[in-house]
């Protein structure tokens, strides 16, 4: 359970990412998201209150989500690129906003906050519940209506979804504004378990999500994937991390074994696309 918490963050960003990876697109900027909405978070509780600083922090998380799909969905931009110049972007803005400071919340034991991180239900810990219940709202989603099927097809052709009167362009903008509404999630998540935040809080964190949502099954390629698996996959390498530091193992090893589960899931993935592992060098 302690682990399933751990790892309540990551998944909880890795639902929304699943969502735009099935789309057909990339999110890289998820991590430097998580920072500025904690930072956002943590900074306007005790100038407005907590109610405000997650209404306030959800506008400008969603914001970043629509100027992110409007590149990629309505100008057809390439979403690497624009996600990986948004990681940077939103970093300088972090950095800009709190003048290259830490953010900590005064009163922490009198405020209601701490609830979605440091809470308990029914003796479950309040992230797991959020983490769970999100996950499952998603897969429904996904799996059981119109919206969900039309994620599918426009990640699996493209072409063909147009030319089926889908309209890509808003289908690749909505799934956007999912993945940073589950980031802003994440970010509650954080800051009212820490009750404070730094500025790169969030960074290495979109390698961490992308390497759970491939070791879920769900392809690059788009068109196929699951929350469900994608839950199994950020579970089995937030296991093995622990692992490693139960085994003595330095931190900076387990980025070492993210490269690589990475790398060997994708191989995976396009080994089972072209139906062997191997391929000439022809």
């Amino acid at each position: 359970m302690t682990v399933i918490r751990q790892a309540s963050i990551i998944g909880t960003i890795a639902i929304g990412v699943t969502i735009v990876v099935i789309g057909g697109n990339l999110d890289l900027s998820v991590g430097s998201l998580l920072s500025f909405c904690t930072v956002l978070v943590v900074d306007l509780h005790d100038k407005i209150g907590p109610t405000g600083a997650i209404g306030l922090m959800l506008v400008f998380a969603l914001l970043i989500g629509a100027i992110n799909g409007y590149l990629i969905g309505y100008l057809k931009l390439n979403s690497l690129i624009v996600t990986l110049g948004m990681l940077s972007a939103i970093q300088g803005i972090t950095l800009i906003y709190t003048g290259g400071q830490n953010v900590d919340i005064q009163n922490q034991e009198g405020t209601w906050f701490a609830f979605f991180g440091r809470g308990y239900l029914w003796g479950i810990a309040v992230p797991v519940l959020i983490f769970l219940g999100l996950a499952l709202i998603a897969e429904f989603v996904l799996k059981a209506t119109t919206y969900g099927r039309k994620v599918f097809s426009v990640g699996g052709n493209p072409a063909a979804a147009v030319f089926s009167g889908l309209r890509r362009n808003r289908m690749v903008f909505s799934t956007y504004l999912l993945s940073a509404f589950t980031t802003a999630c994440a970010a509650i998540i954080l800051g009212s378990r820490v009750m404070g935040s730094q500025n790169n809080v969030g960074q290495g964190y979109e390698l961490l999500v992308l390497a759970g949502v491939i070791l879920g099954g769900t392809s690059l390629l788009g068109g196929s994937g699951s929350i469900t698996r994608t839950i199994i996959g950020v579970l089995i390498l937030s296991f093995i991390q622990n692992g490693l530091l139960l085994l003595g193992y330095p931190y900076y090893a387990q980025w070492l074994v993210t490269w690589a589960v990475i790398i060997l899931a994708v191989w995976l993935d396009i080994a089972s696309t072209r139906g062997k592992i191997f391929t000439s060098f022809s």
